[in-house]
């Protein structure tokens, strides 16, 4: 009886990945990894060189495009499909020999893994390796330290409604700000009428390849790639007692 070893791969670059997560990929036989139709996978290419001789890789391909509204009936319908469908081929691949699956970031930091985690229950052995969130190479690419003292940070969706993301910006300290892309100009817009622009900066690809650091009033575009996110630093506000 073999099981699933999900492993967090970390941020990006391969020398953020823990000893423990680069030896399961090393001497792993069967690797699944999420990636988009025609393109390798973020994932994939972590570990290139990485990978045995005789390994046999699944790719697991979304079948759904951003062209699709992500709340509507047939997104989901797709996705519960893909889901479904290889939770059962990795159950049944396990049932041999353990099977790595690749996952960006820390798998339970929403990593796409937890939609098979859910399916998997009791259909097979799972063991989750955890990675440094995606986010912590971001703040580490811009040299400053993300909160102090009793800061607040909050992680925002940039998918969510303007009106919602600018409340929410303004109650809060540090904003960690996801799924930027195409969201972009309107995550600029909300962080302007939240008083907050002048504080954020645009992280894209961070510790990877092409990694580019820059503050969001300084950045032209109306969108950025898919990894990127946008940060605004907390102040190390004190407590009235240590005051």
């Amino acid at each position: 009886m073999g099981k699933i070893i999900c492993c967090g791969l970390g941020p990006g670059d391969p020398d953020l990945m823990s000893v423990r997560a680069a030896r399961e990929v090393r001497r792993a036989r069967h690797v699944a990894f999420f990636r988009k139709k025609g393109h390798p996978g973020q994932a994939r290419r972590i570990v290139e060189g990485m990978l045995g001789e005789n390994v046999r890789e699944y790719p697991m391909e979304y079948p759904v495009t951003t062209e699709i509204a992500f709340n509507s009936r047939e997104y989901t319908r797709l996705l519960d499909g893909f889901y479904e469908e290889w939770a059962e081929r990795l159950a049944r691949l396990a049932r041999n020999d353990d099977v790595v699956v690749l996952c960006e970031g820390d798998p339970y930091f929403y990593g796409s893994f937890m939609h098979l985690h859910a399916r998997l229950q009791g259909r097979a052995e799972i063991e989750v390796i955890a990675g440094i969130p995606g986010m912590a190479g971001c703040w580490n690419s811009v040299g400053r330290p993300i909160a102090l003292g009793d800061d607040v940070m909050t992680v925002l969706m940039g998918t969510l409604p303007e009106d919602e993301l600018g409340r929410r910006m303004r109650n809060s300290d540090v904003l960690v700000i996801m799924k930027t892309g195409r969201n972009l100009e309107k995550i600029r817009r909300a962080l302007a009428s939240a008083g907050r622009l002048d504080e954020a900066w645009l992280i894209e690809r961070g510790t990877m390849p092409g990694e580019r650091v820059t503050r969001l009033v300084d950045a032209g575009e109306t969108d950025c790639p898919y990894f990127a996110i946008v940060l605004v630093y907390g102040q190390g506000q004190r407590t009235k007692a240590a005051e």
